[in-house]
């Protein structure tokens, strides 16, 4: 699936991944290929991108925001974020 990490100025992340793990407002959830549609509100917490199913994976913390998913493809937006 396809995932990209936005923030107000600038891109993130834009690629391939196995999967991602987000901090949603009521807790952590995670989102695998052909997941079904949604949108969820963030919370501040960490965001993990798997980057392969062999356990590769980048860090960022963030500071809320929404993700939506749509036809294999992950938009996060979120207000700030840092990698870790």
């Amino acid at each position: 699936m396809e995932l990209e990490i936005l923030t107000p100025e600038r891109k993130l992340f834009s690629g391939a991944v196995y999967g991602v793990q987000l901090p949603g407002i009521t807790g952590s959830f995670e989102i695998l290929d052909k997941h079904a549609p949604l949108v969820s509100a963030l919370g501040s917490g960490k965001l993990k991108v798997l980057k392969d199913k062999t356990g590769t994976a980048i860090l960022y913390t963030i500071n809320g925001g929404f993700a939506e998913v749509l036809n294999n493809k992950v938009a996060v937006l979120v207000e700030g974020a840092v990698e870790i």
